[in-house]
């Protein structure tokens, strides 16, 4: 029986991601994606504020305080903690695995939530590229090559306007189309009974 669960987890997981990745079903741009020219891992790690993103399935029934938490783990590769309240105040966690591609300083990593057992399927894993950072590591802006995802990112649960702006002019010199980007509430922490 659990030969066969395996089997069907497996290939509804191929076939939606297959889906997913037909032509028709991403934004392409004629520019490929940039990211920044290097990651200082250790700099990265900690608490990250969603600050805005483009709507996508995942996230649906996230409402407020979206944050991601980033820890080293033994193995060299990052902990991936993310959470969020739901409309009945519940908070959602999400637990993932996350590495780097490439050298020690690169800036492409791959994400995963799926089971450690499915890790094994490429389909599992997402890119997750920083795109933007201010030198101070406050301020990030996350996507892939496809443009399909987008999260702006950080250190505090609010952002400097014009910090905002002269980001949104960044991403739009690359190509992002800004006007799918749905802002976050980040609601005081503290008015929890």
């Amino acid at each position: 029986m659990s030969k066969f669960y395996s089997a069907v987890v497996v290939a509804f997981l191929g076939g939606f991601l297959l889906l997913i990745s037909l032509p028709g079903h991403s934004q392409t741009a004629d520019a490929p994606v940039k990211t920044i020219a290097s990651l200082d891992v250790p700099r990265y790690l900690g608490t990250w504020y969603e600050i805005a993103k483009f709507p996508n399935w995942f996230q649906k029934k996230c409402v407020s305080n979206t944050q991601a938490a980033y820890s080293l783990r033994p193995d060299g590769n990052l902990k991936v903690l993310n959470s969020c309240k739901q409309a009945d105040g519940e908070i959602s966690q999400a637990e993932g695995l996350a590495r780097q591609i490439g050298a020690k300083d690169s800036p492409k990593l791959e994400v995963r939530f799926a089971p450690a057992w499915l890790g094994f399927l490429p389909m599992v894993w997402g890119d997750y590229w920083v795109i933007d950072l201010d030198p101070q590591y406050q301020v990030a802006a996350v996507s892939d090559p496809k443009r399909e995802y987008l999260w702006i990112l950080s250190r505090t649960p609010q952002m400097d306007k014009k910090t905002y702006e002269e980001l949104l002019s960044r991403l739009q010199a690359q190509q992002f189309d800004i006007r799918k980007l749905e802002l976050t509430s980040q609601a005081v922490q503290s008015q929890k009974n």
